[in-house]
């Protein structure tokens, strides 16, 4: 073998069928619909191989018919009856009544028919369903993975992508589970229990077709091989086409407003050209493959032609033999063509299926550790020992060797510059992330021994990025809670300063929210996540800038409802206002991941340069702002 082919070979995607195996083991929780898909299956499969048996009855009863009516004119009628195989009751009875037999032999056939056809239905109604059941199970499995996956793993692939695998991925699997798979074992069927009866028809024939088949199954295995590698490659292009639609969609403000509508496009239309590209080259293969299959089937068809002729010549092959041995032929080539539409449905399956069980196998970064216990009611003692923390794939820390305690009822503010870990510390709390190195207390518990639901529904989260979800006001408020009463949603409302803007809508906390939140304003946004946050009555409340996007006087009866809402609760807040760090209990100062100074403002500012800097620069405009603020209102 050259070293070129060598090469070639090498490079060639090797054909994985394992994560299809594993798919096509899910059909054994509907294993009654599935086995009753399959014997309805077998039993249409009986009924359809044993029409040419009845063809050829019909086609001889015609011919013997033909022959009776000559043999009424023939002087040597009993020689001619022994030709005939005919006793001469039988020939009395055929003389009598020529088209009883036909009669029999056509009504048997519609009956058949009728059988075939109901139980085509049964086998393709039953199979379908299984799959489309097979396809809930995987779906609804695939999402919960999602739902558990770290962050980690979704800083590390697109949404896109993501979706593709959960809708177009499982419906090609569903396609072959339903469809295909039935096919394959229809086709099998078919093609043995044919062959059988060639081998008990006509042995001679049959030998004359055998090597026909061998040919037509190499072709089918080479082009599987070539195919599958080409069907990853569509998905591949697939996923990349979703995600630019995806991020388009999300960012259509973004992308309006810096009018790169053009741009967009452009983007979006080279990946449709290559998914394009991909597919007509997926098409140009399988063109080629069925003209040559048909070539195959028809050279067969051929040679059965020419020695079938040879026998009915020589008197050893009837005419009706020879058409039913003609429709047995067919039921072979029939099959063959079918595992075309097998082949690129299987191809299809079997790179949908590697790219599913991708994401359900992958490990999850933050999980419940074996004997990991609920955690009890804490009263919020927070305490980082030695933490140090760096993302997947990356190899500079992000924080390193952080340590700190937070007293129960303290608020801690969180203060450096762009990049110094501010984030960080506050994802690690609820376990968003794993500590690479220490270890993260609360009440003295390692967080990482307690289950990680138990630990979040005792922390209030809001993020910087405000999300909400399609639904009511009501609905987005009392997303933590939903068993929440009426009473406790306005109260978490009146908390977090929104109840007033609430009512002021026509339909008030029944109000429909669009997608991401679109019909409220940033405010409106923020306030409503503080009062979701609130409604779970957390120990630990985490606010990311949650104060960000309001404006002054909306602040300021924020933060009025949050000191006292943070009465007896531990609380941690990233935040740019002067107000809240002037309030803190505790300041940490961060810079490159390090804390550098830690107490209290009136301390900070006498002892850290890096402390007084930052106050000077980010946090004293908001003074100035306030007091332009009350100046204005002064002159007015």
């Amino acid at each position: 073998m050259s070293v070129g082919s060598q090469r070639m070979q090498a490079q060639r995607p090797k054909v994985d069928f394992r994560p299809l195996r594993r798919a096509l083991g899910l059909l054994g929780r509907s294993w009654q619909v599935t086995l009753a898909a399959y014997v309805a299956l077998l039993l249409s499969t009986g009924a359809q191989l044993w029409v040419p048996q009845l063809v050829q009855n019909v086609l001889d009863t015609v011919v013997q018919g033909v022959a009776v009516r000559q043999v009424v004119q023939l002087p040597a009628e009993r020689e001619a009856l022994d030709q005939l195989g005919m006793t001469a009751a039988e020939f009395e009875q055929r003389l009598s009544d020529p088209l009883a037999p036909l009669y029999w032999g056509v009504s048997l056939i519609l009956f058949l028919s009728v059988i075939r056809g109901l139980f085509a239905f049964a086998q393709s109604y039953l199979s379908e369903k299984a799959g489309q059941e097979v396809a809930f199970d995987m779906r609804n499995d695939l999402f919960a993975k999602i739902q558990r996956l770290s962050f980690s793993y979704h800083d590390r692939n697109r949404t896109g992508q993501l979706m593709i695998r959960a809708t177009d991925d499982i419906e090609k699997v569903r396609l072959f589970l339903g469809q295909g798979l039935l096919l394959s074992v229809q086709a099998l069927v078919l093609l043995i229990g044919t062959l059988i009866l060639l081998v008990l028809t006509n042995l001679p024939l049959t030998l004359v077709v055998l090597p026909v088949l061998p040919v037509a199954m190499a072709l089918f295995m080479v082009f599987g091989a070539v195919s599958q590698p080409l069907f990853a490659k569509v998905q591949q292009k697939l996923s990349t086409m979703n995600t630019i639609l995806q991020e388009n969609l999300a960012g259509i403000k973004v992308v309006k407003a810096f009018a790169s509508e053009r741009k967009e496009q452009g983007r979006f239309e080279s990946a449709a050209v290559a998914l394009m590209q991909q597919q007509i080259a997926v098409s140009r293969t399988f063109s080629f493959l069925f003209p040559v299959i048909f070539l195959v089937a028809n050279l067969g068809q051929a040679a059965v032609l020419y020695f079938g002729g040879g026998q009915i010549l020589d008197g050893t092959l009837s005419v009706g033999a020879w058409q039913k041995f003609s429709l047995y032929l067919l039921y072979i080539f029939f099959p063959l063509g079918q595992l075309g539409f097998i082949v690129a449905q299987m191809s299809q399956a079997a790179v949908s299926a590697e790219r599913i069980y991708e994401i359900l196998d992958a490990p999850n970064d933050v999980a419940d550790r074996p004997g990991a216990h609920a955690l009890p009611f804490i009263r919020g003692e927070v305490q980082f020992d030695r933490v140090a923390f760096r993302y997947v794939g990356s190899s500079e820390p992000v924080l390193s060797e952080v340590s700190f305690v937070a007293q129960p009822g303290e608020t801690v503010a969180i203060l450096g510059a762009t990049g110094s870990g501010k984030s960080s510390i506050i994802n690690l709390i609820p376990r968003f992330y794993d500590v690479t190195a220490g270890r993260i207390l609360v009440d003295g518990q390692d967080v990482r021994e307690v289950t990680v639901e138990s630990l979040r529904r005792q922390i209030g989260i809001v993020l910087q990025e405000t999300n909400l979800f399609t639904g009511t006001i009501r609905d987005n408020i009392a997303f933590g809670r939903p068993e929440a009463t009426a009473a406790e949603i306005e109260a978490a409302a009146r908390a977090a300063a929104a109840h007033d803007f609430v009512v002021g809508f026509p339909l008030g906390y029944e109000t429909p929210v669009g997608e991401r939140g679109t019909t409220l304003s940033g405010g409106q946004k923020q306030r409503i996540a503080i009062a979701r946050a609130l409604l779970l009555d957390p120990r630990i409340l985490v606010l990311d800038d949650s104060t960000s996007a309001v404006d002054m006087q909306t602040e300021q009866w924020i933060q009025q409802a949050l000191a006292r809402l943070m009465q007896g609760r531990t609380s941690f807040v990233i935040a740019q206002r002067i107000s809240t760090v002037l309030n803190a209990d505790r300041i940490l100062v961060l810079d490159k991941g390090r804390i550098v100074a830690q107490g209290r403002h009136a301390e900070l500012i006498e002892s850290s340069e890096i402390y007084a800097e930052i106050y000077r620069s980010q946090l004293v405009e908001d003074t100035v702002g306030e007091t332009n603020g009350r100046e204005g209102e002064e002159m007015q």
